[in-house]
């Protein structure tokens, strides 16, 4: 076949790979699974990657009718664990011939305009977060576009699909690891927004704690800012009665602001309070101790997403079962001092 300037079509694909036009569509549209095999799929990829073919999305999708496009919405982009969500979906949906339109709902929860003046037109599905939720509304429409949800009640959930991390599991990692430690009174710096999330943060460690006797738990809420979660830990810290001897933070940012609060109330880390996260975020590695915390993997979060999202267009179960969530040891926690 003579390549030149000409642009590789499907018949040359069929060709190079000695299978029918039809086989190619197939396979190219991830159609082929109990028609064509295993064997003879990856040939027809083999030989569109070598010839350089790529589907004319375009055209199928008048054809279809669809425009082959995933809105991902998520909280204002305040951190680098959105943007791991977003990688993680855009890989996996370009290996499907997917696009993923990123929307940061603008105050990061609370509702948001529609970003297309006709949604239902110009998209296949959405995956959110639950921290965004409220941004839905408008943006599914009447339709009711198919939706799979991110860190979401299950029991609850607004979506055709669930998937979350096991931030339970997460949250008893830490509690173990600080009673282990000999840790009986604990502050939780928590975050003050609406979220089930969040919830199912401060639930695990109230029931955790509460397990062994002689603990005391005090419960504090910050915005996810670290000037924020400083004034409300220095606060909590400066109360009457002994002082608490481990924070436990909803996440990594306001464990950064508690850092703060124990360093002007000139208390050193881990020697006086030991302080957890709940990220691992590259900011636990730039804050000296570095951070214990819990390692999510976001890119992970973003590629099940996705996947469910297929699935659920595909008219197949997704796949169940949370994502395993670590416990990562650093110099921040410590056995506390003597009372």
């Amino acid at each position: 076949m003579a390549h030149g300037s000409t642009r590789p079509t499907s018949r040359d694909v069929a060709q190079a790979a000695g299978v029918s036009q039809a086989a190619v569509s197939l396979v190219l549209g991830e159609k082929w699974r109990g028609r064509v095999s295993e064997a003879t799929a990856e040939r027809v990829r083999e030989a569109a990657r070598e010839l350089g073919y790529r589907p004319n999305l375009a055209a199928r999708n008048l054809r279809l009718g669809h425009t082959r496009t995933v809105l991902l919405v998520v909280p204002a982009l305040t951190t680098e664990f959105f943007a791991g969500v977003y990688t993680g979906a855009a890989r996996v949906a370009a290996h499907h011939g997917f696009g993923v339109v990123l929307y940061p709902s603008p105050e990061g929860i609370g509702p948001a305009r529609d970003p297309f003046a006709s949604a239902q037109a110009a998209l296949d599905g959405v995956i959110a977060s639950s921290m965004a939720a409220d941004a839905l509304t408008a943006i599914r429409g009447g339709d009711q576009l198919p939706l799979v949800m991110l860190d979401s009640d299950p029991d609850g959930s607004l979506g055709a699909a669930t998937v979350n991390l096991d931030i339970t599991d997460g949250v008893r990692q830490v509690a173990d690891h600080l009673l282990r430690l000999g840790h009986r009174r604990y502050l939780h710096l928590a975050a003050d927004v609406p979220s089930w999330t969040f919830d199912i943060r401060a639930r695990e460690l109230a029931a955790r704690i509460g397990e062994v006797p002689g603990t005391s738990l005090l419960t504090v809420r910050a915005p996810i800012s670290i000037e924020g979660a400083r004034t409300a830990a220095e606060t909590a810290l400066s109360a009457n009665g002994p002082r608490p001897t481990a924070i436990v933070c909803d996440d990594d940012k306001l464990a950064a602001g508690a850092y703060k609060a124990v360093r002007r109330l000139s208390l050193r880390i881990p020697d006086d309070i030991s302080v957890t996260g709940l990220d691992d975020l590259a900011l636990a590695t730039a804050i000296d101790p570095e951070l214990t915390t819990v390692r999510l993997d976001a890119e992970l979060f973003g590629e099940r997403g996705m996947q469910a999202l297929l699935a659920v267009l595909e008219g197949r179960e997704p796949r169940e079962g949370d994502i395993p969530v670590e416990l990562v040891v650093r110099g921040s926690t410590a056995p506390p001092s003597a009372p």
